[in-house]
């Protein structure tokens, strides 16, 4: 082993610069390696769960006897392509799509602000009982669908809500019917407050306390704090609760289904309406039921893509 000068002066030995570069380059190696590893096994998840939306959506654009002639995930054979699947469902799923946009948009915006608003007075406002009222929202968020499917239907037999706003009727785009609509809009709003409450005091509890007392200092009431610092910061948080909200409600099928009936009502949102698209005494038309699960689902998506960058950033942390 001999000595060198590095050029700056450093004394380096040929074995101690050896063994670095073997060090160096097993490092490299291994996260090179790890790396492969990590990608391919990401890249198997990603085809198992993308064969079966694969296979639907190419169900959709099928014939009745391609669905028959091809396999689920093969594209449709000679003749076998068609549209009349989407445009179809389109016009069976019309009124239920927007029943669901009548019924979701008001109870998710609903939900979240009065979560919103609760948590508030749970986390920046001092007052006795704070902790059992919190118990009470985050046993709220358990308590299961079933359990409440009896209470709530006598609630609303017992409530003339058509005669109490019958003066609504004589109005252009209200409808006896929508009173169905209207209990569901309320039921969902009741149900979301829970889990929005303990979302939002998770988040608000990491807001900068230097700003709610230089909000207090400067004469600010409780709802002004929250009007004008509060609420401008919790956009992160009110895009995860609406993607959550949103998605939930579009997508629940039971309290429709005891509070309307069925499908056949004029107020059935569109999960009762894709209970029975494609069903008749000849078997059941695959492509037309994958056309409109796509339909069914694409709202959703759209929500999230639209508040995508803000849910990242609410799940991300608190307020700054």
């Amino acid at each position: 082993m001999t000595d060198r000068n590095d050029g700056n002066g450093t004394a380096m030995t040929d074995g101690g610069t050896a063994t670095g570069d073997s060090t160096l380059a097993n490092v490299r190696d291994s996260i090179s390696w790890w790396r492969i590893a990590l990608y391919a096994a990401l890249a198997v998840i990603g085809v198992y769960f993308l064969i079966p939306i694969e296979a639907g959506l190419v169900t959709s654009f099928k014939t009745g006897d391609s669905v028959i002639r091809t396999a689920p995930y093969a594209p449709p054979g000679p003749g076998g392509f068609t549209l009349d699947n989407w445009a179809g469902a389109f016009d069976a799923l019309a009124p239920g799509l927007v029943n669901s946009l009548i019924m979701t948009v008001p109870a998710t915006v609903l939900g979240a602000l009065f979560g919103s608003l609760a948590a508030y007075g749970l986390t920046q406002i001092s007052w006795r009982g704070q902790i059992p009222i919190l118990a009470l929202f985050v046993a709220g968020v358990f308590i299961p669908y079933q359990a409440v499917l009896v209470p709530l239907s006598q609630f609303w037999s017992m409530i003339p809500l058509e005669e109490l706003l019958s003066p609504l009727w004589a109005l252009p785009f209200f409808h006896p019917y929508q009173t169905d609509l209207i209990e569901l809009i309320v039921t969902h709003t009741a149900y979301g407050i829970p889990i929005c409450t303990v979302l939002f005091r998770g988040y608000y509890v990491g807001l900068s306390e230097e700003m709610i007392e230089a909000a207090r200092l400067d004469g600010a009431s409780a709802f002004g704090i929250y009007r004008r610092v509060v609420l401008p910061l919790s956009a992160p948080m009110f895009a995860v609760t609406l993607i959550y909200q949103f998605t939930q409600i579009w997508n629940e099928l039971l309290f429709a289904l005891i509070l309307i009936g069925g499908a056949g009502s004029p107020a059935a949102p569109v999960t009762l309406s894709l209970v029975g698209l494609g069903a008749s005494l000849e078997g059941i038309d695959f492509g037309l039921r994958m056309a409109g699960a796509f339909l069914t689902a694409l709202p959703t998506l759209l929500v999230f893509i639209i508040f995508g960058d803000q849910f990242a950033r609410g799940v991300a942390g608190g307020g700054t």
